[in-house]
C-alpha cells in the first residue's frame, strides 16, 4: 500500500519531518513499502533520476511504474484547430518498451510492476475491441523477452472502457500472465462489485488505485493543500478493504495506490484503510 506520486510539502507533519530541504522520498520509504511512479506517463524515463530514486528506498520496496503513454495512445492528442486524429507511430512498440526498460534498469529489483494505461477508446480510435486485443497480445508475446532480461517486472493493464471489462477481458489477462488495474474513480464502475463478478479469473498480481471522481473539485477545493480529509468515502473504503482481502487470501498480490484526489490526503486514506485492517 502506498500513494500515487510522493512530491507534496502540505505532507509536512503527517510523512515528512519538514516542507522543504529533504529527500521526500527516504522519508517516504521510512513509512510506506510502495509507490507509484507517474511522472514517466508524460516523458521518458531519466536513468540518473530512476538511479536516485532507487539508491532513496531500501531493498524491500517496490515502485509501480506507469509506462509512457507513448506506448498507450493510439492517436496524438488533439491540438487546437486539428480537426482530424494523427496516429501514433510508437503505439505498442516493442522497440520504444525495449529503450524504456533500459531507461529504467538503475532500479531494478526495485519494479514492482508495470503499467500501461490506455485512454478511453472510441470508434475512431479502436474500431473494435477484438482489434485492441489483437494488437496488445501481438505486443506481449513480442515483450516477453525483453521482460525476462530486465527481471521479468509484471505488466499490468488498465483500461478506461467500462464495457469491455467482461469475462473475455479477464481470461485475455489469465492466459497471457498480465495484471489487471482496477481503477476506483472517473466514470469506471466501482471496483468491488467488478471483483465479486471477475476475481476468480484473476492470477498473480493485481493494482487498485484509489483516485475518485472529481480530480478538478478535489483540487479546487483543497487549494493543492493534501493535509485532509475533504470528502470521507467511508463505505467505498469498507467495501475496498474486504476486496483487498480477499485477494490475499486467495494468494494475490496486491499493490493498492491511493491518490491524493480520492479524499483529499492520500495518507489520511491510507490511516482510515490501515484501522480498517489493511497493513
Amino acid at each position: 500500500m502506498g500513494t500515487c506520486s510522493w512530491k507534496y510539502p502540505s505532507w509536512a507533519g503527517l510523512v515528512y519531518s519538514r516542507a522543504a530541504g529533504i529527500d521526500y522520498l527516504a522519508e517516504y520509504a521510512q513509512r510506506y513499502h510502495s509507490v507509484e511512479v507517474d511522472q514517466w506517463f508524460w516523458a521518458l524515463p531519466d536513468p540518473e533520476t530512476a538511479r536516485a530514486y532507487a539508491a532513496s528506498v531500501p531493498a524491500d520496496f517496490r515502485f509501480t511504474v506507469k509506462l509512457p503513454n507513448a506506448l498507450s495512445l493510439t492517436h496524438f492528442y488533439k491540438k487546437k484547430g486539428d480537426t482530424e486524429l494523427c496516429a501514433n507511430p510508437q503505439f505498442l512498440s516493442t522497440a520504444l518498451l525495449d529503450d524504456v526498460l533500459a531507461r529504467l534498469s538503475p532500479m531494478a529489483g526495485k519494479i514492482g510492476i508495470l503499467m500501461l494505461q490506455f485512454e478511453y477508446l472510441n470508434k475512431q480510435k479502436m474500431p473494435a475491441r477484438d482489434q485492441f486485443l489483437q494488437r496488445l497480445a501481438q505486443f506481449v508475446e513480442e515483450a516477453r523477452p525483453l521482460l525476462s532480461a530486465r527481471g521479468d517486472p509484471p505488466l499490468a493493464i488498465e483500461l478506461r472502457n467500462p464495457n469491455w471489462l467482461d469475462t473475455k477481458w479477464f481470461e485475455f489477462l489469465a492466459e497471457r500472465g498480465l495484471a489487471h488495474v482496477f481503477l476506483q474513480g472517473y466514470y469506471m464502475p466501482p471496483v468491488a462489485p467488478l471483483y465479486e463478478r471477475f476475481g476468480s479469473l484473476l492470477r498473480g498480481n493485481v493494482v487498485v488505485r484509489l483516485h475518485g471522481p472529481d480530480r478538478e473539485g478535489m483540487e479546487k477545493a483543497s487549494g493543492e493543500q493534501w493535509d485532509r480529509i475533504l470528502a470521507a468515502r467511508d463505505g467505498e473504503l469498507a467495501a475496498v478493504v474486504a476486496m483487498v482481502r480477499d485477494m490475499d487470501a486467495h494468494g494475490l498480490t496486491v499493490y493498492l495506490n491511493v491518490n491524493n484526489h480520492y479524499e483529499g490526503s492520500a495518507p489520511l486514506t491510507i490511516e482510515r484503510l490501515s484501522a480498517l485492517g489493511i497493513q
